[in-house]
């Protein structure tokens, strides 16, 4: 509590409102009892100015280009780090010491193989299934496979559950894939890392040998690490409020995958390098670029600004060292699409247009393009994105099932259709 109110003057009464502050970030008005107090309710579309929970797990400085989890910068933990120990870290609350971190090194890869029976799971999709479609129906069959772990009021059960989704969902997403291209599956192998083995899982045939290549499992690495979490989003959100019925763990995940395949939320990467291939060559940016900045003209350049941050997006600066990286080690630094990327990031850091209005690269600029390089198809992009985000989805559905003061979600409504009126039976029908 800040000590500070806020009155509100509704049909000529004053309401007082408490306001919260935060540790960082802009205060909050707490309107939790202005229906009970006035008679009426907030309107938010999109929930863009609400706080929907308290948290301690992700903090977006969006206006001076801030991601923190658990207090960290972002580029510090992609830089020096591992995902599992993002994962800990976002879990736990604290990075791990060396034993910590063995420990759960070992119970995560420990938790890699799916029941047997699922593999038979994956046979009722069509061969031509889209990936995400089979993420969502794998997932959420979870809790048909692992009844030890769906007592969401029992703490060990939760971590149980917790463990067994970040562990299995590399197998889960590798499989999808391997389903998606006709090839058999590949099981999981526990003497390599996190990133290695949902490469091997991904890219290996049983008629030959596969050895992972180090740059490549670094660059996914820090695409997870990059994508694990991002404070209230509408995935996010969906798991929270899935989870706020009391539905188990891995319903929750599995509704939190749905929402991310729609385009507006996951799918902005595969946009980005649709554009680029569009632009195809340098010497088209300048008529692309007039394109956007004509009100009148429904070309958008994808990739550039972000509902949140306006300032450059932290991750992308990453993203682009990982994405020379990796097209480095491919001997593809002349690759055409790259050297559009290029050229068009120089444009939207240095033409008033784009710096007026803050059209900084965000992550999904360079994200495609590594993707991209590394051979995945873009129906497997959004793939990856869920993969890295059930760490954050887990967090943030475990802090909510042990918050005291957590109720089931129920927004409310301005109610815009027909007032009270009689049946009419239908013969009297004109």
């Amino acid at each position: 509590m800040s000590g500070k109110s806020a009155t509100l003057t509704y049909d000529n009464r004053v309401i007082e409102l408490p306001v919260h502050g935060g540790t960082i970030g802009p205060e909050v008005i707490d309107i939790s009892t202005l229906y009970r107090d006035s008679g009426a309710f907030t309107y938010d579309p999109g929930f863009t100015s609400t706080a929907s929970c308290e948290s301690d797990i992700t903090f977006i400085d969006g206006d001076e280009g801030t991601l923190l989890y658990r207090g960290y910068p972002i580029d510090q933990l992609a830089e020096h780090g591992d995902f599992l120990e993002t994962c800990y870290l976002l879990l736990y609350g604290e990075l791990p010491t060396p034993a910590e971190k063995k420990d759960f090194d070992d119970r995560v890869t420990y938790h890699t193989m799916l029941h047997e029976q699922m593999s038979r799971f994956y046979t009722g999709f069509r061969r031509d299934a889209h990936p995400m479609a089979i993420m969502v129906g794998v997932v959420g069959c979870l809790s048909a496979f692992y009844h030890d772990s769906t007592d969401i009021s029992d703490p060990h059960q939760r971590m149980v559950a917790s463990l067994r989704m970040i562990a299995k969902m590399p197998t889960i997403a590798a499989w999808a894939y391997k389903y998606s291209i006709g090839q058999p599956f590949v099981y999981p192998q526990n003497d390599l890392d996190y990133a290695s083995n949902f490469l091997r899982m991904c890219f290996a045939v049983p008629c030959e040998e596969f050895k992972v290549n180090p740059v490549f499992a670094r660059a996914v690495d820090r695409i997870f690490i990059l994508h694990a979490d991002h404070e209230q989003n509408a995935s996010t959100s969906t798991v929270r409020l899935a989870g706020s019925s009391g539905a188990n763990p891995f319903a929750c995940i599995a509704a939190g995958i749905a929402c991310l395949w729609g385009p507006a939320h996951g799918g902005a990467n595969e946009a980005a390098l649709n554009m680029l291939s569009e632009i195809g060559s340098v010497d088209r940016i300048p008529e692309y670029v007039n394109r956007a900045k004509d009100r009148d003209d429904p070309f958008r350049l994808m990739g550039f600004g972000h509902r949140v941050y306006k300032n450059y997006d932290p991750r992308a600066k990453i993203m682009q060292k990982t994405c020379h990286e990796v097209l480095g080690e491919l001997g593809m630094n002349d690759d055409p699409l790259l050297e559009v990327a290029i050229e068009l990031e120089k444009i939207a850091l240095n033409d008033e247009y784009f710096v007026e209005k803050k059209l900084y690269p965000n992550i999904d600029f360079y994200s495609g393009i590594t993707l991209k390089a590394l051979g995945f198809p873009t129906t497997m992009f959004t793939v990856l994105f869920a993969l890295a985000r059930t760490v954050g989805w887990i967090a943030q559905w475990k802090e909510m099932i042990e918050d005291p003061r957590q109720k089931i979600g129920r927004p409310r409504q301005l109610y815009t259709g027909q007032t009270q009126r009689d049946y009419v039976p239908l013969s009297m029908r004109s």
